[in-house]
């Protein structure tokens, strides 16, 4: 006979059933709704715990389900696409096998095309996925966004194939993502989104205002497969990480697309905020605060082992009440020392060695720090201004550094000083950082 384990205090979980409530002290809750632990009853088949509205009563056990945190980097939205292998390599994992065994590869023959390759009558017949940006197709007449929306299509209907694609040869130790998502209490039923007006674009794709369950949200919508693929990442480390300076994830939606769903922020980014408000309207104190909030979520990420390797302004959001919360963890990796490439960094953000080198750690997010500090005390304005990009890195190594901003408080320069030390084992941890701003608060 199983026991059943015991989750503690603050644990958050999500409901699998309705439940009605059939006594005074239940506590009511519809399915997919998020409910936290606040106190574990003798009972084990029972919980004390509270809604998202402040809600307090009992719940039963079994009609809930415990959210984890997803700690494996084997996710794929495609776990059926291959890269680049060869024709032979293909054959070889599809035979012998049953009619309807598919796989996708990278054309080998023509560069930026893909490859179905679909298993019939004990032989492999390999159909060419012609790449005409945005659009996917085989036959020049069926048009489709990405490979997701293509293997869908001749999933449900053989249309001129040689076959209805009925089985996915998924690469050996890849898991599908969405069944890892939906075990751990983070997938989301599309059905329950409401997606509303772009707040905002970027090169991955479109930031829309939705609403789940009555509740306002922010949504990545991601639908180019392979960007998604790689945005996985991102919703993988935030399922991990909970602090109220730390944008919060909500869940996502993986179907024909990638949807990242995170708690709604009514001012929009940091740096946009500084610069449309101003110095006639955000004060010294303000200042201060916001740079004690980015300090307390990195502080956590620190403490974490996180390296989130894009610090600044424009990746911080502000809610309706002030508070600042560090977002994008699309770089953000939980480990010691991260490679990445290094054509794509922010240079005028990114520290000197992380660019020499291509590793991050925390003291380089640390760097990245003392430049978001520069920002908010300059209000918003974009670093080294009047130094050319191509210049920055040598103004730095000959040992240049920005001045301080008008009115910056002189305490408050010395820390963006201390951040920028070329040596990383010279510069102030956020946990010191942090000491200091809260110092400097209790004097403000």
């Amino acid at each position: 006979m199983s026991t059943l384990e015991i989750w503690p205090q603050g644990t958050q979980c999500v409901a699998r059933y309705n439940y009605p409530g059939t006594a005074s002290d239940d506590l009511s809750f519809v399915k997919g709704e998020v409910l936290t632990i606040v106190h574990v009853m003798q009972d084990p088949n029972w919980y004390m715990a509270r809604n998202e509205e402040g809600g307090q009563g009992l719940i039963p056990s079994n009609y809930v389900q415990k959210r984890e945190a997803i700690r494996t980097d084997k996710l794929s939205m495609m776990p059926w696409f291959h890269g680049k292998i060869s024709r032979e390599q293909a054959e070889n994992l599809l035979v012998p096998a049953e009619t309807g065994l598919f796989l996708v590869r990278e054309s080998t023959n023509y560069p930026g095309d893909y490859t179905l390759c679909v298993c019939a009558a004990g032989k492999v017949e390999h159909y060419r996925i012609i790449n005409c940006p945005p659009r996917l197709t085989i036959d020049e007449e069926s048009y489709f966004e990405n490979l997701i929306k293509l293997v869908e299509h001749y999933s449900q209907d053989e249309d001129g194939l040689c076959t209805r694609l009925s089985k996915p040869k998924s690469i050996e130790g890849v898991l599908a993502a969405q069944d890892v998502f939906a075990r751990a209490g983070w997938l989301i039923n599309q059905s329950e989104l409401d997606l509303g007006a772009v707040i905002g674009k970027g090169e991955f794709g479109d930031v829309v205002e939705g609403r789940y369950r009555q509740q306002k949200v922010a949504v990545k919508c991601i639908k180019h497969d392979a960007t998604a693929q790689s945005f996985l990442a991102e919703a993988s480390v935030m399922t991990e990480l909970r602090h109220p300076n730390l944008v919060q994830l909500l869940g996502v939606v993986i179907d024909k697309y990638l949807y990242i769903v995170t708690e709604f922020m009514g001012k929009g980014s940091l740096v946009d905020y500084l610069r449309s408000r101003g110095r006639s309207v955000i004060t010294q104190k303000d200042l201060l605060k916001f740079a004690l909030h980015v300090c307390h979520g990195m502080e956590y990420l620190e403490s974490r082992r996180v390296v989130h390797r894009d610090l600044a302004a424009r990746n911080v959001l502000v809610s309706d009440d002030s508070v600042a919360k560090v977002s994008d963890f699309g770089l953000a990796k939980q480990q010691a020392l991260v490679s990445g490439d290094s054509e794509k960094l922010p240079v005028k953000w990114t520290a000197p060695e992380a660019l020499k080198q291509n590793s991050f750690t925390s003291q380089s997010d640390v760097w990245s720090y003392g430049v978001l500090l520069w920002e908010i005390y300059s209000f918003g304005r974009v670093p080294y201004p009047r130094v050319p990009l191509k210049d920055v890195v040598v103004h730095i190594q000959r040992g240049h550094r920005m001045d301080a901003p008008d009115q910056c408080p002189p305490a408050i320069y010395d820390m963006m000083r201390e951040c920028w030390n070329l040596e990383p084992t010279r510069r102030a941890t956020f946990k010191e950082l942090l000491q200091a701003l809260q110092r400097l608060l209790k004097q403000a």
